[in-house]
């Protein structure tokens, strides 16, 4: 995929955050390099920042489309205002995720809605298939609910990164602290997985 961001930290984030969920990632800070890459060869996904230099994001997905490029592409902006929403969609985008976001949300969208990867995930004794979302205990499909799943999912594409008890809420349909606890217990249960918590902060899988 090709990611266009100017932003040095939140880029670097990405970058690494996608490479460690096994996705490919070409990282570019201006419009026109992102420009010049893309007739060099092609990409699954776009991931395309929009105030950057040189060529906006903007400009640079109509100029794309306009040369039949059917490429998924997703806008990550500051630029909030329905206007700039409905520009974005307007010059072809798939999707539009507003700053500031938690990184984590960048990767659900991607799973969920544009790349699926063949590959399995595996953590200890557990593995998941991204493509058809299975999740096996040693070779043994299980039968998760939609927040489990949802749970699973962020944590074995995470780890040793903390995942902040907000970006867990919104894997659940009625969240609270306390059904958090109760969702994190019950998926250490199935798993076997030594999911810790970071007081106040939120969760994490230091390894598998």
């Amino acid at each position: 995929m090709l990611l266009l961001e100017d932003d040095p930290i939140l880029g670097e984030t990405l970058h690494e955050m996608l490479g460690e969920a096994g996705y490919g990632v070409e990282w570019v800070r201006d419009g026109q390099e992102a420009c010049e890459l893309t007739w060099q060869k092609s990409y699954d996904l776009y991931i395309f920042d929009i105030n950057v230099p040189h060529m906006s994001g903007f400009d640079l997905l109509e100029a794309l489309r306009n040369a039949d490029d059917t490429t998924p592409a997703l806008f990550i902006s500051a630029m909030g205002d329905i206007g700039a929403i409905t520009k974005g969609f307007r010059v072809g985008a798939d999707d539009y995720i507003k700053k500031p976001f938690y990184p984590e949300e960048l990767l659900l969208k991607i799973e969920a809605r544009f790349l699926k990867k063949g590959s399995l995930i595996t953590c200890g004794k557990i593995s998941y298939n991204p493509q058809n979302g299975d999740v096996k205990k040693e070779d043994k499909v299980l039968s998760l609910g939609d927040v489990q799943i949802a749970l699973l999912r962020l944590f074995i594409t995470n780890i040793g990164r903390t995942l902040s008890k907000e970006v867990l809420f919104d894997a659940m349909e009625h969240p609270s602290e306390s059904a958090l606890r109760f969702a994190i217990n019950k998926l250490k249960a199935t798993t076997d997985w030594d999911i810790i918590n970071i007081r106040s902060i939120g969760y994490r899988i230091e390894k598998c």
